[in-house]
């Protein structure tokens, strides 16, 4: 998985697979979803990325800790 910015065209995309890429939808203005051949989604675009996000340049990555419940 990878997020890349590209400030020329004010685009932002998160890449969650390699698989091709067979079917775009426009969700909504601006957000589109990239779909595999299995329906899976493939990538995540977010056009115009500096007018919906703070800082499109600034990204964190974070796991949640996983607690487990005593029996």
């Amino acid at each position: 998985m990878k997020a890349v910015y590209d400030p020329e065209t004010d685009t932002l995309s998160i890449v969650l697979s390699n698989e091709a890429i067979v079917e775009s939808d426009e969700i909504r203005e601006g957000l589109i979803l990239d779909y595999a051949k299995d329906g899976k989604v493939v990538s995540i675009e977010v056009l115009d990325a500096s007018e919906h996000l703070s800082d499109p340049q600034t990204f964190t990555y974070e796991v949640k800790e996983i607690h487990q419940q005593a029996a």
